[in-house]
């Protein structure tokens, strides 16, 4: 993997000093054009070994690049805030927008690097973490940034001679540590674990560039140079494919899906709905102040039909909970600042921490429902959402998230009633747009694509749970009792806690015969 990088490659003096000026000219030219058109983002990782040359290496793009439109973000030990949601978050909300250079000074690479060396995960789980990465770059660059990976190479008597330089000279003495040199120690392991990681993460869309660190005024054209065809090159191609290899055809012959086998008339009279309010919101209360709760976090998502009634859902929640503990993220069309990053940038920015609910009032399955039903991005964008949101969706959950997603169904009946009374209530009236009604006409094609996005990401980790939502006080109900009861079961609660042992549901045996859970 590494030979070509061991070979001795050097420029002289002299060659050095004639190349610097045309490439530093191009080099802003391209930066500006890059700025300018806003069509993508460059993200820029600097990995390699000790001494070969990675902070000078950002030096030289700093001094010969306009330091404005770049930013350098540096990852060591995550922080306390950072270990609290899962691994990737620090690094999605570094990403660069749209115009500018991010450069990354460690990465997603660095840690099972680390991990693998020190024995804390298999070769096994090492492969995982690869795919998982690779995955990750495939979305960023469908959705346009420019990913370059440099890899700084050094024998290891090229490292320990690089070490003993710095060492000796006053000026960067303070650069090498005593950790340096035990990390010379475990150089043979460090070459057979990036070694591996370096060549299962080498894709055509996001390859490595391998560089000789040994010799400075080669290793600063080489990566000035790299950078420079990148981005020419992507600045003057299309953007991606615009359609998928394999369209998705959906075919239900018998007419038969998860929503038409729904039973919406299931409904609670006024008594037993405040009786099961009242219990479930109670309920609700004490798990979410549970001391189990403080090392987990509560991510809900809400999705439904227009009039659903979800709003009124997530604030019967809300009533539960101690409003420094939650927070609300209602979810419209992208700002500018969220169309500048991939399209999940926005709900990472807003994941709770341990010990904290987040609700999410729409959500990131927008991608293969209204973006896809509307037109607004192409079919290979949300062919690709439903890995993407399987993907982020593990992430949560393997850094201890809880993630329940409800889906409000009702009937286009109770729905056309719906919308006009709000038609008639002076304080509802904010709440029927034009979209509403046009979106009507397009009932059918959103019950395809809702089957769909059920099929594809209800995971045994993130199921879908589905309401039937033509009764408000039933769907309320549910929903409070859903999140309770997966709570129990994710916090270790006995079921049969002393609080619900005596309480009876009136409407039980109906109710649990029509949960209607997605899995």
């Amino acid at each position: 993997m590494f030979e070509s990088a061991e070979i001795g490659h050097k420029i002289d003096k002299a060659s050095y000093k004639a190349a610097v000026p045309t490439l530093r000219a191009a080099l802003l030219e391209a930066q500006i054009d890059l700025y300018e058109h806003k069509k993508i983002p460059v993200v820029l990782l600097i990995s390699g070994q000790d001494g070969a040359g990675k902070g000078e290496s950002i030096n030289v793009l700093y001094e010969w690049m306009d330091p404005r439109f770049l930013s350098t973000l540096a990852f060591a030990d995550p922080t306390d805030e950072e270990r609290e949601r899962p691994a990737m978050w620090r690094y999605w909300r570094s990403l660069p927008p749209k115009g500018r250079i991010g450069i990354f000074a460690g990465s997603w690479y660095s840690d099972p690097i680390r991990e693998r060396i020190a024995g804390t995960i298999s070769h096994k789980e090492l492969d995982a973490r690869a795919a998982q990465i690779n995955r990750f770059e495939s979305m960023l660059v469908s959705e346009g940034a420019l990913v370059l990976k440099f890899w700084f190479h050094l024998t290891k008597e090229g490292q320990e001679k690089r070490l003993k330089a710095l060492q000796r000279d006053p000026l960067t003495a303070w650069r090498v540590t005593q950790w340096n040199w035990d990390r010379l120690k475990t150089y043979d392991q460090l070459q057979e674990v990036a070694g591996h990681l370096l060549r299962t993460t080498n894709t055509a869309w996001a390859p490595w560039v391998l560089i000789d660190g040994s010799d400075d005024r080669y290793r600063e054209l080489t990566v000035g140079q790299v950078v420079l065809d990148a981005i020419r090159n992507r600045l003057a191609s299309p953007q991606g494919h615009q359609s998928a290899v394999a369209p998705m055809v959906r075919v239900d012959t018998d007419g038969r899906n998860v929503l038409s086998q729904l039973d919406l008339t299931l409904a609670l009279d006024e008594k037993s709905y405040k009786t099961e309010l009242a219990h479930w919101q109670g309920r609700l209360a004490e798990l979410a102040r549970a001391p189990a709760f403080k090392n987990r976090a509560l991510v809900c998502a809400f999705e439904g039909a227009d009039a659903a009634g979800k709003g009124g859902a997530i604030r019967r929640i809300g009533a539960a909970l101690d409003a420094r503990q939650y927070h609300v993220t209602p979810v419209a069309a992208p700002t500018e600042e969220e169309r500048a990053q991939p399209h999940l940038w926005r709900f990472w920015r807003h994941l709770p921490r341990k010990g904290h609910i987040a609700i999410f009032d729409r959500t990131w399955y927008g991608r293969v429902l209204v973006e896809r039903v509307e037109g607004f991005c192409t079919e290979a964008d949300w062919m690709r959402g439903y890995t993407e949101i399987n993907d982020f969706e593990q992430e949560m959950t393997d850094a201890g998230a809880i993630v329940v997603k409800f889906w409000l169904q009702i009937s286009q009946a109770e729905q056309l009633r719906r919308f006009k009374e709000r038609e008639q209530i002076s304080f509802k009236r904010f709440k029927i747009t034009d979209e509403d009604w046009r979106n009507r006409e397009k009932w059918n094609t959103y019950q395809q694509a809702i089957c769909d996005m059920v099929d594809r990401t209800s995971s045994s980790y993130a199921p879908w749970t589905l309401v039937e939502a033509n009764d408000k006080s039933y769907a309320r109900v549910k929903i409070l009792r859903t999140l309770c009861e997966r709570l129990e079961q994710e916090l270790g609660h006995d079921h049969a806690h002393e609080h619900g042992k005596a309480h009876k549901d009136p409407k039980a045996p109906k109710a649990d015969k029509h949960k209607s859970k997605a899995s």
